[in-house]
């Protein structure tokens, strides 16, 4: 859940509002076919529930979690503690460890950063040769249909004073562009994929939640007593054009971009 441009993450809400993500944390996981002995580093780790899996996994390896949330990284640190599991604040474009690594793990993300080729740049110097790299973030295309109701929110002559120089703050990276930067940055790609999603949420307070939770960079530029008023607004909209299925569910059409490759 790298972070470093606006706002500051609720590590205990995301961790109660980010059960879609780590369903998909644990599919992405299973392609990593660990042995037990691995080394491996999870950027952005967030609440550090998947490193903790990770970590399961590794009788005879180790692995570090980074996050720029220092309440992030407070929160894994005290929830999870094992000898081969480590937590660490660090933003994705500036790692520095003492360590090499088999592999790199990511998910849900690099839509929050920016400067990928800083990532990879950056990554490489800390991975074993023939390391492998798997992440897994919101890619292009991805929340359309939310992206669309809030962006003509903000414009509405409720909001708009609010959202002034406001700047769209997640970066939807296309296959496109890592078949560019993989190889300009020392690495071979395996595969990289736009891979559809339905992100289900269980009733509309959890469909709230997961708002609350991730598009906070929008929520931020509200006074207090207005955020729960917008996010209900956008819900209202949304719901308005996708309403709940037979069960009470709400669904989001999701992109996310899946990354294969191996350092060279």
């Amino acid at each position: 859940m790298d972070k470093k441009l606006t706002g500051v993450w609720s590590a205990e809400d995301y961790a109660k509002n980010s059960s879609a993500q780590k369903i998909w944390a644990t599919e992405l996981l299973s392609k990593l076919l660990l042995t037990g002995k691995e080394s491996i580093i999870d950027i952005g780790c967030g609440d550090g529930l998947i490193t903790n899996d990770i970590a399961v996994s590794l009788p005879d390896g180790f692995v570090v979690g980074i996050d720029s949330s220092e309440r992030m990284i407070a929160l894994a640190s005290k929830t999870y503690q094992r000898k081969n599991l480590s937590f660490y604040t660090m933003s994705a474009e500036e790692i520095t460890l003492d360590k090499k690594f088999d592999a790199a793990f990511s998910t849900a993300t690099l839509h929050w950063v920016k400067d990928h080729q800083k990532v990879l740049v950056g990554l490489k110097k800390h991975l074993n040769q023939n390391a492998r790299i798997l992440f897994q973030m919101g890619g292009f295309g991805n929340a359309e249909e939310v992206i669309r109701i809030v962006e003509a929110m903000i414009l509405d002559k409720r909001w708009q004073n609010y959202f002034e120089g406001f700047v769209f703050p997640y970066f939807f990276y296309k296959i496109n562009d890592y078949k560019k930067l993989l190889p300009l940055t020392g690495y071979e790609p395996v595969r990289i994929e736009l891979i559809p999603k339905d992100m289900i949420h269980e009733n509309v307070a959890d469909l709230k939640g997961w708002i609350r939770t991730t598009w906070f960079p929008y929520t931020d530029k509200l006074p207090e007593e207005l955020k729960e008023v917008f996010i209900d607004k956008i819900v209202e909209n949304y719901l308005a054009v996708h309403p709940v299925d037979e069960h009470g569910r709400t669904h989001v059409k999701m992109i996310r971009l899946e990354i294969e490759a191996r350092n060279i």
